[in-house]
């Protein structure tokens, strides 16, 4: 009997990729028929975030995240949904307003953040667990904006994954497990070569599996070139794994890629050690899923 991992596949995340790939999904349609393919390629699991459909650029409407979360709960394709609670953490500095932020800042509270996930209730949603500089950007989660976001995922019934972006957000999302703010088995997700948070490597992966409580599942994912060698680490030291347009727009040099077809060479690369999918009911069962609102309509 083969070996079983969660597979997410992350359809299409809020950077600045659409001009780069026409394949990555932008309207609410778009973004439930990828999550619905990649489910009938076998993803487990699909993550989303809500883009605006005029301009491609990120979403934080509820009525964007309400249609994608309703057109995959009425298709006939079980996937377990996971959205984002990252909402605005964005800050550009600007010598002129440092302290304001520059143009394209967009800083949304603990509250606002959690809206979509308060209003929907799917099954997972992710906890970015500290401020990182991804380029010159920096996004913020300080520790009691985070500490109040994990409250409210918590009295929703949700399942958090605890998204960690360098070393030191492992030690945060412990702490929030310290202080029980996470109920259940809690479910990190190693999130690698982000620049500039953890390095996209087996040493770095293997720091962070190491840091984590005994009960804890785990998943990795890397950006780019990296996201099928990472996700075939991953695999292979025991953990789980995501790919997906959010985090890598290729399925070969040159080659641009759809959801599916990342998801389809996921599975094959996964056959090849032995392993396989789990469907999203053994992930249920898997990650203690208890929100009585997920799952299909």
């Amino acid at each position: 009997m083969k070996h079983k991992v969660l597979l997410t596949s992350a359809v299409t995340g809020a950077g600045d990729t659409i001009e780069k790939n026409a394949n990555v999904p932008v309207t609410p349609k778009e973004i439930a028929d990828s999550a619905i393919s990649s489910a009938k390629a076998g993803a487990t699991i699909a993550h989303v975030h809500a883009r605006n459909p005029e301009t491609g650029g990120i979403s934080h409407d509820v009525n964007h995240y309400r249609e994608i979360v309703e057109r995959i709960r009425e298709s006939e394709t079980d996937v377990i949904i996971n959205i984002t609670s990252g909402g605005g953490g964005d800050f550009i500095p600007s010598l002129q307003t440092p302290a304001a932020g520059g143009e394209g800042t967009d800083i949304q509270t603990p509250a606002e953040r959690h809206e979509p996930v308060g209003a929907l209730l799917p099954e997972m949603c992710t906890l970015d667990c500290g401020s990182t500089n991804f380029g010159n950007m920096i996004y913020m989660s300080p520790t009691d904006w985070l500490r109040e976001q994990a409250k409210l995922i918590q009295d929703s019934g949700v399942k958090p994954e605890l998204e960690c972006f360098d070393t030191g957000h492992v030690r945060f999302a412990n702490q929030l497990i310290h202080e029980g703010l996470i109920d259940g088995d809690p479910m990190f997700q190693f999130c690698l070569g982000i620049p500039w948070g953890a390095a996209a490597d087996a040493e770095t992966m293997l720091y962070m599996k190491n840091r984590i409580p005994e009960n804890a599942h785990w998943s990795a994912f890397g950006i780019g070139r990296m996201q099928m060698p990472i996700a075939a680490q991953s695999a292979i030291l025991g953990g789980n794994i995501r790919v997906g347009l959010e985090d890598n727009l290729y399925l070969s040099k040159g080659v641009m890629a759809n959801n599916e077809q990342l998801v389809d060479k996921a599975v094959t690369m996964l056959a090849g050690h032995d392993l396989e999918p789990m469907s999203p009911q053994e992930a249920r069962e898997y990650l203690q899923l208890r929100n009585p609102h997920g799952g299909k309509s």
